[in-house]
């Protein structure tokens, strides 16, 4: 008898466990009304809530590692074939890329896009963005490289920027084997993806060895580690998929630090005061135009944590944080795209950057979704699956990459 009432025990847990985690999706991650499909974003929330209990559980059990288990749901789901291109698989440099080539002949050379994918630079891949590329080189009739960095924390920052510059200085010298005109190469990424973009772009923008990147393309990235108390980290701070404290979680994860500092760090206690004024003229909130700082509160002062400062000292290196890039370097970047979303907790990032940009003369297309969200772009593709939002965001992109 006893051991049947402990069977009984155990079966009604697991349904008052999913009634749990569901009750946290709803209570715990926020879902604008504004947003884009509402009732849609919550059901994917939930559904990679409880994925992330999952991961959690298996990690804990030592069977798997908590970021494979996340890599697999990251990954998307094969694309078919596309009788329209040539795709094929290489090594640009040692680095992993697939490159997607129109099969309809060209009077002339192509442009070239370099596409790095997002994902904390832990998760994403080349195939779990193998829909956007294919868009891409379909649609604005280019040839596509997408960059297959090694991921973190199996490769240790900052193999994924050396990767990426790799790849991308390989596709500029060898373009021309490959149908494209060096002078019309542009580089494009969304999210770290982006953050990569950024970086690259400011490696680059003063050789003289290699041809000049043509355009870069930044879809929602993420640019600075100093100010995590900015008006759109407020305004998003619980929002699905990348809430305010899931950013500083994956950028300790990506650096493999102790995730015990996330705290401090998002109280602002590993920035010296030194580096707060000195970055003030950058990162501030009184940058940031009024209409996006509706109920913003500014926080208070936080004591400053010498030990998690010297944790941390990655943060404040420009291919981590590309805000803190000298006005010597950003003056030379190439023409720009940035698209913000209004539902990001990186949001701001954005419009920093498009302020520093713009005050160094470099040319500036700027597109906010009003109801995007981050991550929309991974959803691109689908069907009935996606968002409404994914395609305003891809189509942003595409249109600026036809113009070059």
């Amino acid at each position: 008898m006893g051991g049947r009432r402990k069977v009984v025990q155990k079966t009604k847990s697991l349904p008052c466990f999913l009634i749990g985690v569901l009750w946290d999706c709803h209570t715990q991650g926020e879902v604008p009304s504004d947003v884009d499909q509402p009732a849609k974003l919550r059901l994917y929330h939930c559904l990679y809530t409880l994925m992330e209990i999952l991961a959690k559980n298996l990690n804990h059990l030592s069977i798997i590692k908590e970021h494979t288990i996340i890599r697999l749901l990251t990954d998307g789901l094969p694309a078919w074939q596309d009788s329209q291109l040539f795709i094929k698989d290489l090594h640009f440099d040692g680095v992993p890329v697939r490159i997607y080539l129109p099969r309809e002949p060209s009077a002339s050379k192509r442009r070239g896009v370099v596409f790095i994918h997002g994902g904390c630079g832990i998760f994403g891949s080349i195939r779990g963005y193998e829909r956007i590329c294919r868009y891409i080189a379909r649609k604005s009739d280019s040839v596509v490289v997408s960059v297959g960095y090694h991921l973190a924390p199996e490769h240790k920052y900052p193999a994924q920027t050396l990767e990426c510059l790799r790849a991308t200085v390989h596709f500029l010298k060898t373009a021309d084997t490959h149908g494209v005109d060096p002078a019309r190469i542009i580089v494009c990424g969304d999210s770290v993806g982006g953050s990569f973009t950024a970086t690259v772009c400011q490696e680059l923008g003063h050789r003289t060895d290699i041809p000049k990147i043509r355009a870069q393309v930044l879809i929602y990235p993420f640019l600075q580690a100093l100010n995590f108390n900015l008006p759109s980290h407020q305004k998003n701070a619980a929002v699905a998929f990348l809430p305010r404290e899931h950013t500083v979680h994956f950028i300790l994860k990506y650096l493999n630090k102790d995730c015990s500092l996330k705290e401090p760090i998002l109280a602002g206690s590993h920035v010296p005061e030194s580096i707060n004024l000195k970055y003030k003229k950058w990162i501030n909130p009184d940058l940031i135009p009024d209409k996006f700082k509706l109920g913003y509160k500014p926080p208070l002062p936080t004591l400053f944590l010498p030990h998690v400062h010297e944790e941390v000292q990655e943060l404040f290196e420009p291919w981590m944080s590309p805000l803190l890039a000298e006005d010597a370097v950003v003056c030379g970047l190439p023409d720009t795209c940035i698209v913000t979303c209004e539902h990001d907790v990186l949001r701001d990032e954005g419009l920093l950057y498009k302020k520093r940009l713009e005050d160094n003369n470099v040319r500036v297309t700027w597109h906010h979704v009003e109801n995007g969200f981050h991550a929309a772009l991974g959803f691109f593709g689908y069907g009935i699956f996606s968002f409404p939002s994914s395609s305003t965001i891809m189509n942003h992109a595409v249109d600026f990459i036809k113009g070059y």
